[in-house]
């Protein structure tokens, strides 16, 4: 088993929205050690546990994902619930800001659209409502917005508790889901357009803390 550089707690418990029984989903980043990339039986990308719900992926394809945007891969750099942290851990969180970019336009939006579609295709073939994917591509659009605007990503939403529980429970009306789903993506296309973000994440940043990491490794 390999040494977890980074853990964090990420789902409703991150979000503010848990109530009563909700999972520990933890995510967390670990580093092979340098050498065994040497042989032909290269590390493993990512694995699951030890415990329930976790989900770790190895250093530098966190780092890939990351440049990539990738909403699930970003929030565990500003999840609010870290669990343990070593030096490795520590440099990857003072550099996440080199991860963002403009591409988060495309990905939180991508992702949210996606996520629209199904819902309501699901509404049309069963006449059933998925509150909670319903939920969290309204909580990724909100999220998506103030990243283009800040520069820092949005975990916790316990600001818009009540109302993002009440899409989950279906308690808010379809129509008025697809209004407040309107809106966020019109206010996400705007963030985009005044964001301060570069168009790309800064590679060059990226690669020094990864070779940084790696030498710190070898012995």
């Amino acid at each position: 088993m390999y040494d977890i550089a980074l853990s964090v707690v990420v789902g409703s418990r991150a979000y503010g929205l848990d109530v009563a029984g909700s999972d520990h989903d933890r995510r967390g980043v670990f580093v092979a050690p340098t050498r065994a990339f040497w042989t032909l039986d290269k590390p493993p990308t990512h694995f699951d546990g030890p415990r329930a719900e976790e989900f770790n992926w190895e250093i530098e394809r966190f780092c890939e994902l990351a440049l990539q945007a990738n909403p699930t891969v970003l929030e565990v750099l500003w999840s609010p619930l870290v669990e343990s942290v070593s030096p490795d851990g520590s440099a990857l969180l003072e550099a996440r800001q080199a991860f963002l970019s403009r591409r988060v336009f495309e990905t939180y939006g991508n992702y949210a659209r996606d996520q629209l579609k199904r819902v309501a295709a699901r509404r049309e073939r069963t006449g059933e409502t998925n509150g909670k994917q319903a939920m969290h591509m309204i909580r990724l659009l909100v999220a998506g917005a103030h990243v283009l605007r800040t520069g820092e990503v949005l975990v916790n939403v316990a600001g818009l508790r009540d109302r993002l529980l009440a899409v989950k429970h279906n308690s808010l009306s379809w129509p008025e889901v697809v209004r407040w789903s309107a809106q966020l993506l019109a206010d996400l296309e705007t963030a985009a357009e005044d964001s301060r973000l570069p168009e790309s994440p800064d590679r060059p940043a990226v690669n020094h803390l990864l070779s940084t990491i790696r030498e710190a490794n070898l012995h």
